[in-house]
């Protein structure tokens, strides 16, 4: 888990659970998102209450706790469904948001490249007790113990600290490094010699280089990029039209929701124009709030994407005696991180990039879905609100009408 500071993360720590790590594990939070520690494996999820259409709308319309220029939630499944949006797409024309304006989906995009992975698995492609090492022999320092396959997509790799790359302090430095551009040989070359910071399989630490690593397998095993191999097998079958891998391209084409931060004197300055090549493989996916529920529909689906056996391994937690390391309950599965929330065990996927936070999440009876999106200016713990709000709202039983004459 990255751990805000004062200051800007680094390159590296931009792409992960920065904030929604709080979230998941009730730091900071409400009482109603102090859950007990999740289960190993998926049990049976108390029926989901009825949408509070009311909390919904109020969780996304304060944009000014935090700082937000627009948001949207989709909220879908067998007992009912809503979407609604709050703030403009693009302060310039002020255009409100529309259903079908793609954003920075960010670290999403591991839960494409966990599927992809997985269905390898299934198919005698892929070892997931093999050692990565075997599947890309001289790319990670001989000093590594063996990390298996498994252990990237639920992140108990062990894998040290980059090192490396601009130090970023301010608003300002981040905007001056939006066109760097970089190979994923370039980014793994910023893990040092060692040692390992863990035994692989001991603990639970989130890190995107894990994905990094989990692209390059599916490109060495198809011997196609990693996004063409993800179109191939999810995004065309289920209709995603909206959700693409932009690689070394900076730009957002077609409509779209931008992105803004809040630099040093408070003015706001459009940071939707970004190279998304320093996210290869772990957070450079953009998508609607319409594909994601569609993605995450069809992956809870056994028999869709995953085989019933295979699409259990994602929602299987670690053993009890591996935890965080911040000494927390393990929360990853293989591409999936779960939370429990007024009662409710919900299992998907954060994201964020500079300017966007996003998230999409299911009980896995697929009773509810739930798909947002907004665009926060600040990169600081504040965000945790608007995803608390949106967390509580569609979780929360509706509050009992009060009897007429009382």
């Amino acid at each position: 888990m990255i751990v805000m500071t004062s200051t800007f993360p680094s390159r590296r720590a931009l792409v992960g659970a920065t904030l929604t790590a709080a979230l998941l594990a009730g730091v900071g939070a409400p009482a109603a998102f102090a859950a007990a520690p999740p289960p190993r494996t998926a049990v049976a999820t108390p029926a989901v209450p009825p949408l509070d259409r009311a909390a919904l709308r109020a969780a996304i319309s304060d944009l000014d706790h935090p700082q937000a220029t627009a948001a949207q939630l989709r909220v879908g499944g067998k007992a009912g469904s809503w979407y609604g949006t709050a703030g403009v797409a693009d302060r310039r024309t002020g255009a409100p948001v529309r259903p079908d304006d793609t954003f920075r989906a960010g670290s999403v995009t591991k839960a494409f490249v966990a599927t992809a992975v997985l269905q390898l698995s299934a198919e005698g492609r892929v070892d997931l007790d093999r050692p990565v090492q075997d599947y890309l022999p001289g790319l990670l320092p001989r000093s590594y113990a063996p990390v298996k396959v498994s252990q990237l997509l639920d992140h108990t790799s062990g894998l040290p600290n980059e090192v490396g790359g601009p130090e970023i302090k301010t608003p300002e430095q981040i905007l001056e490094h939006r066109y760097d551009r970089w190979t994923p040989k370039k980014i793994v070359a910023t893990l040092p010699d060692g040692p390992m910071k863990f035994t692989p399989g001991t603990k639970q630490e989130y890190r995107g280089m894990n994905y990094v690593l989990a692209a390059l397998l599916v490109e060495k095993v198809t011997g196609r990029p990693y996004g063409k191999v993800i179109g191939q097998r999810i995004l065309r079958p289920l209709g995603l039209r909206h959700t693409s891998f932009p690689g070394d391209d900076p730009k957002i084409h077609g409509p779209h929701v931008h992105g803004y931060l809040a630099m040093s004197d408070g003015t706001l300055r459009d940071a939707t124009e970004y190279d998304q090549s320093e996210a290869w493989g772990e957070g450079e996916l953009i998508s609607t709030t319409g594909d994601l529920e569609r993605f995450i529909t069809a992956l809870f689906a056994p028999g869709k994407l995953l085989p019933k056996a295979t699409l259990d391994k994602m929602f299987t937690l670690p053993g009890s005696e591996v935890r965080m390391v911040d000494g927390s309950p393990a929360r990853f599965g293989m591409g999936l991180q779960t939370v429990t929330v007024n009662g409710v065990t919900l299992w998907g996927k954060t994201g964020e990039r500079y300017g966007y936070n996003s998230g999409v999440f299911a009980t896995r009876d697929l009773r509810r879905t739930v798909a947002y999106s907004w665009t926060p200016t600040h990169r600081d713990m504040s965000q945790q609100e608007m995803v608390l709000r949106i967390a509580n709202a569609v979780t929360k039983p509706v509050p009992p009408a009060v009897p007429a004459g009382r």
